[in-house]
Protein backbone atom coordinates (compact mmCIF):
# COMPACT_ATOMS: atom_id res chain seq x y z
CA UNK A 1 0.00 0.00 0.00
CA UNK A 2 1.13 3.45 -0.95
CA UNK A 3 0.67 6.43 0.69
CA UNK A 4 0.84 10.32 -0.94
CA UNK A 5 3.17 12.61 0.89
CA UNK A 6 -0.30 14.27 2.04
CA UNK A 7 -0.97 10.99 3.34
CA UNK A 8 2.24 10.28 5.24
CA UNK A 9 1.67 14.07 6.94
CA UNK A 10 -1.50 13.17 8.46
CA UNK A 11 -0.46 10.04 9.71
CA UNK A 12 3.16 11.09 11.17
CA UNK A 13 0.72 13.43 12.76
CA UNK A 14 -1.60 10.97 14.00
CA UNK A 15 0.96 8.77 15.39
CA UNK A 16 2.47 11.40 17.30
CA UNK A 17 -0.56 11.93 18.93
CA UNK A 18 -0.98 8.44 19.92
CA UNK A 19 2.30 8.81 21.39
CA UNK A 20 2.22 12.13 23.15
CA UNK A 21 -1.65 12.80 23.47
CA UNK A 22 -2.63 16.41 22.94
CA UNK A 23 -5.97 18.22 21.69
CA UNK A 24 -6.30 18.57 17.92
CA UNK A 25 -8.26 21.04 15.97
CA UNK A 26 -10.92 19.83 14.23
CA UNK A 27 -9.68 19.70 10.54
CA UNK A 28 -6.72 17.04 11.95
CA UNK A 29 -9.57 15.08 13.25
CA UNK A 30 -11.48 15.16 9.98
CA UNK A 31 -7.92 14.28 7.99
CA UNK A 32 -7.52 11.53 10.48
CA UNK A 33 -10.64 10.15 9.33
CA UNK A 34 -10.53 10.64 5.80
CA UNK A 35 -6.94 8.88 5.57
CA UNK A 36 -9.23 5.85 7.92
CA UNK A 37 -11.62 5.68 4.99
CA UNK A 38 -8.80 5.64 2.52
CA UNK A 39 -7.16 2.91 4.23
CA UNK A 40 -10.81 0.94 4.14
CA UNK A 41 -11.06 1.71 0.50
CA UNK A 42 -7.66 0.19 -0.25
CA UNK A 43 -7.96 -2.93 1.74
CA UNK A 44 -11.49 -3.54 0.62
CA UNK A 45 -10.04 -3.18 -2.93
CA UNK A 46 -7.43 -5.79 -1.93
CA UNK A 47 -9.58 -8.20 -0.72
CA UNK A 48 -11.48 -7.80 -4.21
CA UNK A 49 -8.17 -8.34 -5.85
CA UNK A 50 -7.10 -11.65 -3.96
CA UNK A 51 -10.79 -13.08 -4.72
CA UNK A 52 -9.79 -12.06 -8.25
CA UNK A 53 -6.89 -14.06 -8.00
CA UNK A 54 -8.53 -17.37 -6.59
CA UNK A 55 -10.84 -17.59 -8.28
CA UNK A 56 -8.67 -17.31 -11.36
CA UNK A 57 -6.09 -20.03 -9.77
CA UNK A 58 -9.11 -22.08 -9.35
CA UNK A 59 -9.81 -22.19 -13.52
CA UNK A 60 -5.85 -22.94 -13.88
CA UNK A 61 -6.56 -25.65 -11.71
CA UNK A 62 -10.20 -26.81 -13.10
CA UNK A 63 -8.36 -26.49 -16.73
CA UNK A 64 -5.16 -29.31 -15.68
CA UNK A 65 -3.37 -31.12 -16.84
CA UNK A 66 -3.57 -28.55 -20.33
CA UNK A 67 -2.60 -25.33 -17.87
CA UNK A 68 0.13 -27.21 -15.98
CA UNK A 69 2.93 -24.41 -16.92
CA UNK A 70 -0.03 -21.35 -15.89
CA UNK A 71 -0.96 -23.07 -13.17
CA UNK A 72 2.30 -24.07 -11.48
CA UNK A 73 3.74 -20.08 -12.18
CA UNK A 74 0.20 -18.61 -10.69
CA UNK A 75 0.80 -20.57 -8.07
CA UNK A 76 3.95 -19.97 -6.92
CA UNK A 77 2.90 -16.23 -7.43
CA UNK A 78 -0.13 -16.92 -4.79
CA UNK A 79 2.14 -18.48 -2.38
CA UNK A 80 4.99 -15.77 -2.53
CA UNK A 81 2.00 -13.10 -1.16
CA UNK A 82 0.96 -15.81 1.81
CA UNK A 83 -1.33 -18.09 0.56
CA UNK A 84 -2.00 -21.10 2.42
CA UNK A 85 -2.49 -23.99 -0.46
CA UNK A 86 -5.76 -25.87 0.00
CA UNK A 87 -6.95 -29.54 -0.25
CA UNK A 88 -7.69 -29.65 -4.19
CA UNK A 89 -4.61 -27.23 -4.83
CA UNK A 90 -2.31 -30.78 -3.17
CA UNK A 91 -4.68 -32.76 -5.17
CA UNK A 92 -4.29 -31.55 -8.25
CA UNK A 93 -0.04 -31.24 -7.83
CA UNK A 94 -0.42 -34.75 -7.06
CA UNK A 95 -1.42 -34.97 -10.80
CA UNK A 96 1.44 -33.22 -12.24
CA UNK A 97 4.34 -35.69 -10.17
CA UNK A 98 5.79 -36.06 -13.68
CA UNK A 99 6.45 -32.38 -14.53
CA UNK A 100 10.02 -31.70 -12.02
CA UNK A 101 9.02 -27.91 -11.17
CA UNK A 102 5.10 -29.32 -10.03
CA UNK A 103 7.03 -31.97 -7.42
CA UNK A 104 9.24 -29.16 -6.53
CA UNK A 105 5.73 -26.94 -6.22
CA UNK A 106 3.80 -29.60 -4.14
CA UNK A 107 6.84 -30.53 -1.63
CA UNK A 108 6.74 -26.47 -1.20
CA UNK A 109 2.70 -27.13 -0.27
CA UNK A 110 2.86 -30.00 1.43
CA UNK A 111 5.63 -27.91 3.81
CA UNK A 112 3.10 -24.71 4.11
CA UNK A 113 -0.20 -26.73 4.26
CA UNK A 114 1.34 -28.35 6.99
CA UNK A 115 2.73 -25.34 8.89
CA UNK A 116 -0.17 -24.21 8.84
CA UNK A 117 -2.49 -27.14 10.26
CA UNK A 118 0.05 -26.92 13.05
CA UNK A 119 -0.83 -23.53 13.77
CA UNK A 120 -4.33 -23.61 13.75
CA UNK A 121 -3.95 -26.72 16.44
CA UNK A 122 -1.50 -24.28 18.36
CA UNK A 123 -4.09 -21.22 18.36
CA UNK A 124 -2.03 -18.97 16.93
CA UNK A 125 -4.16 -18.62 13.62
CA UNK A 126 -6.30 -16.28 14.85
CA UNK A 127 -6.04 -13.33 13.28
CA UNK A 128 -7.67 -9.65 15.12
CA UNK A 129 -10.39 -8.44 13.08
CA UNK A 130 -9.66 -4.94 12.14
CA UNK A 131 -11.64 -2.16 14.02
CA UNK A 132 -12.59 0.96 13.03
CA UNK A 133 -11.50 4.53 14.40
CA UNK A 134 -13.91 5.20 16.52
CA UNK A 135 -11.45 8.04 18.73
CA UNK A 136 -8.25 9.81 18.91
CA UNK A 137 -7.15 10.90 22.04
CA UNK A 138 -7.12 14.82 22.59
CA UNK A 139 -9.27 14.48 19.00
CA UNK A 140 -11.10 17.95 19.81
CA UNK A 141 -9.78 21.32 20.77
CA UNK A 142 -9.63 21.74 25.03
CA UNK A 143 -12.10 24.39 24.75
CA UNK A 144 -15.08 22.04 23.20
CA UNK A 145 -17.08 20.85 25.98
CA UNK A 146 -19.92 20.05 24.14
CA UNK A 147 -20.15 17.07 21.92
CA UNK A 148 -19.96 17.47 17.95
CA UNK A 149 -22.13 15.96 15.69
CA UNK A 150 -20.30 13.41 13.50
CA UNK A 151 -19.39 14.00 9.99
CA UNK A 152 -21.87 12.30 7.62
CA UNK A 153 -20.21 8.87 6.34
CA UNK A 154 -19.46 8.91 3.10
CA UNK A 155 -21.64 8.29 -0.10
CA UNK A 156 -20.13 6.24 -2.88
CA UNK A 157 -18.73 8.23 -5.54
CA UNK A 158 -19.78 8.27 -9.05
CA UNK A 159 -17.92 5.84 -11.66
CA UNK A 160 -16.37 8.71 -13.37
CA UNK A 161 -13.32 10.54 -11.53
CA UNK A 162 -13.08 13.83 -11.15
CA UNK A 163 -10.56 15.89 -13.57
CA UNK A 164 -7.08 15.32 -12.52
CA UNK A 165 -7.69 12.29 -10.67
CA UNK A 166 -7.19 8.39 -12.22
CA UNK A 167 -9.43 5.96 -12.27
CA UNK A 168 -9.41 2.83 -9.94
CA UNK A 169 -8.16 0.00 -12.47
CA UNK A 170 -9.92 -3.06 -13.24
CA UNK A 171 -8.01 -6.41 -12.00
CA UNK A 172 -7.87 -7.49 -15.61
CA UNK A 173 -5.78 -4.06 -16.91
CA UNK A 174 -3.62 -4.81 -14.03
CA UNK A 175 -3.00 -8.26 -14.67
CA UNK A 176 -3.41 -8.67 -18.52
CA UNK A 177 -3.85 -12.47 -19.52
CA UNK A 178 -0.41 -14.46 -19.72
CA UNK A 179 0.71 -14.75 -23.24
CA UNK A 180 2.36 -17.99 -24.39
CA UNK A 181 5.74 -17.26 -26.23
CA UNK A 182 5.55 -17.70 -29.93
CA UNK A 183 7.61 -19.93 -31.51
CA UNK A 184 10.35 -18.50 -33.87
CA UNK A 185 9.65 -18.50 -37.51
CA UNK A 186 11.30 -21.22 -39.74
CA UNK A 187 14.10 -19.62 -41.26
CA UNK A 188 14.17 -20.81 -44.87
CA UNK A 189 18.40 -21.36 -46.10
CA UNK A 190 18.96 -19.71 -49.18
CA UNK A 191 20.61 -21.43 -51.96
Amino acid sequence: MAFSADELRVLRRALAVALHPVPLPDEDVQDCLRLADSVDDASREAGRLRAFLLADLGRYRSALPGAAASYLELLQDALATGYDPRPEDLAALRTLRGNPVGVAVLNRCQALAEQSVRARLAGRCTPAPRTRLLALPGGRASGDAKEQPRPEPRKPQPSKPEPGERPVPKPSEVFPPRRRPMPPPEQLAAG
